[in-house]
C-alpha cells in the first residue's frame, strides 16, 4: 500500500530539511528522499549516518533510520523474490542520485 509521507533531517547547522514522497515502505521512503535531498541543491547533504526521521500519514506513524541502515537492508540476500526486485530497485535510485 502507497502511503504519503515526510522524511526529514537536521543538519549541522541545526537546520530541519524534509520532503514529501510517497511509498511502499520504510525503506523505500527514505531512498527517495534521499534522492530528492540530493538533487536539491538548497539541501545540506544526507550521510550514511545521517538520523532521518520518517513521519508516515493515514495512518500516522513515525520512524527514525539512517541511510546506513537502509543500505545495510538493502545490501542483505533475501529467499523473497518480490523483495528482492524491491531491493534492486532501491538500490538502482541510490546509485542514480
Amino acid at each position: 500500500m502507497v502511503r504519503a509521507c515526510t522524511v526529514s533531517f537536521q543538519d549541522g547547522r541545526g537546520i530541519r530539511h524534509g520532503v514529501e514522497v510517497e511509498a511502499e515502505s520504510l525503506y523505500e521512503a527514505v531512498v527517495l528522499a534521499v534522492r530528492r535531498f540530493r538533487e536539491d541543491p538548497w539541501m545540506a547533504q544526507v550521510t550514511a549516518g545521517t538520523p532521518l526521521d520518517v513521519d508516515v500519514r493515514a495512518p500516522a506513524t513515525k520512524h527514525a533510520v539512517t541511510l546506513q541502515q537502509v543500505e545495510q537492508w538493502i545490501a542483505t540476500t533475501s529467499s523473497s523474490p518480490l523483495e528482492m526486485s524491491k531491493k534492486a530497485k532501491l538500490k538502482l535510485i541510490l546509485v542514480q542520485s
